[in-house]
């Protein structure tokens, strides 16, 4: 179904455009109030504005979904167009919103798992200064990320992707006057624009080779004038990686999501759960024609998620910081949606991606009542006993904790993480190898995310409770999560149970739901069904690694710190410091560079500019003598003016 102008359309579809547009309409309206009137509202009105608009938002993302489900347009997918937004030369990108299965997913994951953080941050940043200005932030970064997976074309997709980007920078460093937080902020900024910029290096040979950026027209005329494995489309495929490696924090470019959480719980909780890190992993699954031409790049994607899986999760072993402990969780998770799209199971990696914003977000939304609890401490080994004062935060994490570990049966985890082990074997080959490493992350897994809660939950307390500092968010016994800050911890712990029947394994009487919503947007791959026999041994597998880590994360945390062996504590101090990625970049590019720019003071090329300015000084000079105020001078001049002229046209 080609776009259509809002004339031609009635009935159903005018009704589906109103909602589509106001799906990111909403959120965005609700940063332009805040923006201009935020400082002028009582905090009330700021969260009523700023939850509110994303709220608003989730509603019209619902209604969207159900129409599109109730009555399915012809080709699986309905573009609208609101404006056109560029015509020249031929090229002609509109501004544009697609409806089909894979954004309807998206949006409902945006803006659900995004409402609840805005919900909780009403109370959790409510003694912050720049409350307003949070949630105008927050409300961008929805937004942006509302318009990168609703776009129909990949300019308008750039334009929510440099969005997420921005906010990202804003809301690292909302505490700016903290240097090390604006210094984390600058580094994330610098880091994902090394992707960025092979994103739009591969937008502009798209533009040029094919003529367009619409996603649909690319893949059609991409498959009909490439042959599989051409130059250009292994160069285009190797760009768009650049960019996703970038956003998703995926090797080589992982090193700023560590240090994001220099931001508050609520913007980590969005950044690693439904919003920008999944937008590499989105930016792959939608372009999957054009890594489907480029077998080697998509091969690549696989080998950079099997690695991340090993690398991020042996790091977060080793971690002290709670939130850093969930970054690299973050990124070994990312790993596991790179290593499905790597073999072709597009919709395993979105579903994962779902299963991922619900125990992720969740995670870190817990982890900020403990830390509130403990007067803002983040060294887990300060921690310990919040189970006894806070046992509710500490059953919602531990839920949480289930489902990042696959613990079977029904955890969200356990079902998604299971669907892309299984399908990485029955792709053979390389496959095979990334369903081995995998299943080794499954252990890794269980290990560091019990570890943490041991070391936060169990034992006795190491660190005073939060008495009245921040109260706001407290209970009665002042470390419990309050109602408001309950009610979206409560909701993510039924998704996370809840989430594993949308693709239930079919030994445990379950039916892919999810994935046959999402084959009607993405190729259904050529793997073949794993044999019940296989499937249920690949489970059998992947349920003793993860209820394995369990009692040796037990005896990691009964062990202590003391009794690790020197050798030990030097790969553990290793890993704690990201495997020396940033003291190799350190050296590599960043002392480098300062070097350079210290020979280079006096920049040549200024050089250029301060002779130009120069000379017109001296001309200015040079004329003043003219401007001395004395009548006779000026007539004179004149006079003598008026001969040159004469005596010009007489002889010549």
């Amino acid at each position: 179904m080609p776009p259509q102008p809002r004339a031609a359309l009635a009935g159903r579809e005018l009704e589906m455009l109103t909602w589509t547009w106001c799906i990111p309409a909403l959120p965005l309206a609700g940063f332009l109030v805040l923006a201009v009137f935020g400082g002028r509202f009582p905090r009330g009105a700021t969260a009523a504005v700023g939850a509110g608009s994303v709220g608003l938002s989730f509603a019209a993302a619902a209604a969207a979904s159900v129409l599109f489900i109730l009555a399915p347009p012809a080709g699986g997918f309905s573009s609208y167009v609101l404006w056109q937004w560029i015509n020249a030369g031929g090229f002609s990108p509109s501004l544009s919103f697609t409806i089909d299965a894979l954004s309807v997913v998206m949006i409902l994951v945006v803006t659900g798992v995004g409402f609840l953080i805005h919900l909780y941050s009403t109370r959790f940043m409510a003694d912050e200064e720049g409350y307003s200005r949070f949630f105008a932030y927050m409300n961008l970064f929805v937004g942006s990320m509302l318009i990168l997976v609703m776009a129909s074309n990949l300019l308008l997709l750039y334009l929510g992707w440099e969005g997420v980007g921005l906010c990202s920078f804003l809301l690292i460093g909302f505490w700016y006057k903290d240097p090390e937080n604006g210094r984390s902020a600058r580094k994330a900024f610098i880091v994902t624009r090394i992707g960025d910029v092979s994103l739009a290096i591969g937008l502009f040979i798209l533009a040029t080779t094919l003529g367009t950026l619409d996603v649909k027209e690319i893949a059609q005329k991409a498959t009909a004038s490439w042959q599989v494995g051409s130059s250009l489309a292994v160069a285009v495929a190797a760009l768009l990686l650049g960019g996703a490696v970038g956003k998703s924090a995926q090797l080589p470019l992982q090193t700023w999501l560590p240090d994001a959480m220099a931001g508050p719980s609520p913007v980590s909780a969005l950044i690693h759960a439904a919003t920008m890190v999944t937008a590499g992993v989105y930016l792959i699954a939608r372009t999957n024609a054009l890594f489907s031409l480029a077998p080697a790049v998509q091969m690549a994607v696989g080998i950079i998620g099997a690695a991340g899986v090993l690398v991020a999760g042996l790091s977060a072993l080793t971690q002290r910081n709670i939130k850093r402990v969930l970054a690299y969780s973050t990124m070994s998770q990312l790993g596991y949606m790179f290593l499905a799209l790597g073999i072709g199971a597009w919709s395993g990696a979105i579903f994962h991606l779902v299963t991922h914003a619900f125990f992720k977000s969740l995670l870190f939304l817990g982890a900020g009542v403990v830390i509130l609890a403990v007067n803002h401490e983040h060294d887990i080994y300060a921690m310990g006993g919040i189970a006894r004062k806070s046992p509710f935060t500490f059953w919602m994490f531990l839920i949480a904790a289930f489902t990042l570990a696959s613990i079977p049966p029904t955890t969200a985890g356990f079902s998604s993480k299971d669907l892309i082990l299984t399908l990485a074997w029955q792709s053979g080959g390389a496959g095979r190898v990334f369903c081995a490493l995998g299943l080794a992350g499954v252990f890794i897994t269980s290990v560091y995310i019990f570890r943490l809660v041991f070391i936060v939950f169990a034992g006795s307390p190491r660190a005073p409770a939060s008495a009245s500092a921040h109260g706001h968010a407290a209970g009665r016994d002042g470390t419990q999560a309050g109602a408001v800050m309950g009610i979206p911890l409560a909701i993510l712990a039924v998704l996370c149970l809840a989430g594993g029947f949308l693709a239930l394994p079919r030994d445990l009487g379950g039916s892919p739901y999810i994935l046959r919503f999402l084959q009607t947007a993405l190729p259904a791959g050529a793997i073949p069904e794993a044999p019940a026999r296989t499937e249920w041994i690949l489970q059998l597998i992947s349920e003793a690694a993860s209820l394995l880590g369990i009692p040796v994360a037990w005896l990691v945390y009964r062990r202590g710190r003391s009794s690790v062996p020197a050798p030990a504590a030097g790969v553990a101090h290793y890993l704690q410091n990201g495997w020396g990625f940033d003291w190799l970049y350190d050296r590599l590019f960043v002392r480098s560079f300062v070097w350079l720019a210290r020979i280079n003071t006096r920049d040549v090329v200024d050089r250029i500019f301060d002779g130009v300015g120069g000379l017109f000084m001296l001309l200015s000079r040079a004329f003043r003598w003219t401007q001395n105020g004395r009548v006779r001078w000026y007539a004179a001049g004149l006079a003598a003016g008026a001969v040159l002229i004469v005596a010009a046209v007489v002889l010549l």
